[in-house]
């Protein structure tokens, strides 16, 4: 019976990865697509694409896989590192719009480790490339403007017994 738990463990991680790989293939699939759209060929008015309508993040490149210290500075605040380990790196910002934690991961299996165990407490998280930051929502649209990443909603799991 103690063998098949980490294989259920396993699993979990497994799909985890599946989803975070589909959610950062997604937007590079897209990018690479054809800039001419069917509508403007035909004389018709083009709808607006995601990229017009949402302001680019272009210092996301910077970024990932980046220290704590440099999403800080792309953020604006002078973290204050808090936890130092070999497994991950986190440090607190604290600003006048609201505090909020960068954590970094030296391989991306620690995130995802990471990101399993939070999910336990829900939340909505800016995710990037061995990078995590939790913030307020307030401050999450605006931190991935500076720094890119996606946001990773952990309400939506369902705990597993």
């Amino acid at each position: 019976m103690s063998q098949q738990q980490p294989q259920r463990s396993s699993s979990r991680r497994g799909v985890a990865l599946a989803a975070l790989l589909t959610a950062l293939a997604l937007p590079l699939a897209t990018a690479c697509t054809s800039d001419s759209d069917p509508a403007s060929d035909k004389g018709q008015k083009a709808s607006p694409s995601a990229s017009e309508s949402m302001p680019p993040a272009p210092v996301a490149a910077v970024v990932a896989p980046a220290k704590v210290e440099v999403i800080a500075k792309l953020t604006g605040c002078d973290v204050t590192i808090r936890t130092d380990a070999k497994e991950l790196r986190e440090g607190i910002c604290h600003t006048a719009d609201g505090d909020y934690l960068i954590t970094t991961f030296p391989e991306e299996k620690y995130k995802l480790v990471w990101l399993d165990s939070a999910a336990v407490y829900g939340g909505k998280y800016l995710v990037g490339n061995k990078w995590v930051i939790s913030a307020p929502p307030k401050l999450q649209e605006s931190l991935r403007q500076k720094v890119g990443g996606t946001f990773e909603d952990l309400n939506d799991h369902d705990a597993q017994n």
